[in-house]
C-alpha cells in the first residue's frame, strides 16, 4: 500500500515537472499559457515602437463596438486625441440633455381663431385648438378644430441637433482616423527597422539523398 502511494507520488511529480517546463511543457500544441513565442528585437527599437508593431486592427474593430468614443485611438496609443474625442462626445451629450430639457418650455403661438382649450393650466396636459369656421347655417356654425403646438424656445432644437452631430462625427472619427493611426505606425515601424535586416545565404549539401540547396535567413 506504501509502495502504491510512493509510486503515485512520483508519477504525478514528473507531470508536473513536464506541464511547468518551458521546453517540455507543452499540451495541445502549445503553452499552457498560451503566451507568444519570443522573437529577436533591434536594441535600438523602443518600447512604443515593439507596441505600435504588434497591434492588431481586429483588437481595434472590437473596441468600437463599446459605445465610448476614442477607444480606437486609446488602443492605437493616442491618449490625447482619445480624450479629445471623449470630452467632444460629452459635450454633445450635454447640449442633446439641455436641448431636450427645454424643449416644452415654450408658450402656446397667438391665434386668429378662438380658441377650444383642454386642461387650462396643466402645461403636460393642456392642449388648444383653434376653431376654424367652415359653414354658417342660421345661428349655428360649423367649426373645424386645428390643434396647435408650443413653440419650441430659442435654440432648443439646435442643441439637439449640434450635439448628434458632434457625437456622430467623433464616432466616425475615431473610427476612420482610428484605424488609419493604427496602420500608418505599424508601417512606420516595420519600415524602419525593415531596412536594417541583413540577408544571408548559406548553401546545403545532403549526400545522403544526393541534392543541393540553400538556405535564407537574416539578423539585425
Amino acid at each position: 500500500m506504501i509502495k502504491l502511494k510512493v509510486r503515485t507520488f512520483f508519477v504525478n511529480f514528473l507531470l508536473l515537472i513536464l506541464i511547468l517546463n518551458p521546453v517540455n511543457g507543452q499540451f495541445s500544441g502549445g503553452d499552457i499559457l498560451n503566451e507568444a513565442p519570443l522573437t529577436p528585437v533591434p536594441m535600438e527599437m523602443t518600447f512604443e515602437e515593439y507596441q505600435d508593431m504588434n497591434r492588431r486592427l481586429t483588437v481595434g474593430l472590437a473596441l468600437a463596438a463599446i459605445p465610448i468614443p476614442g477607444m480606437i485611438h486609446f488602443y492605437a496609443g493616442e491618449k490625447k486625441t482619445g480624450l479629445i474625442i471623449l470630452g467632444t462626445a460629452a459635450a454633445g451629450l450635454g447640449s442633446i440633455l439641455v436641448g431636450a430639457a427645454s424643449l416644452d418650455d415654450g408658450d402656446f403661438p397667438d391665434s386668429d381663431f378662438n380658441l377650444l382649450i383642454l386642461n387650462p393650466g396643466d402645461k403636460e396636459k393642456e392642449r388648444q385648438y383653434e376653431k376654424i369656421p367652415l359653414e354658417v347655417t342660421g345661428m349655428d356654425t360649423t367649426y373645424k378644430l386645428r390643434e396647435i403646438f408650443r413653440e419650441q424656445k430659442g435654440g432648443s432644437g439646435a442643441l439637439i441637433i449640434l450635439g448628434a452631430a458632434l457625437i456622430l462625427g467623433d464616432i466616425a472619427y475615431d473610427f476612420i482616423h482610428g484605424i488609419r493611426t493604427i496602420e500608418n505606425k505599424r508601417d512606420r515601424v516595420r519600415y524602419k527597422y525593415g531596412q536594417q535586416l541583413g540577408f544571408t545565404y548559406s548553401p546545403t549539401i545532403d549526400l545522403n539523398n544526393n541534392t543541393v540547396g540553400f538556405r535564407l535567413s537574416y539578423n539585425f
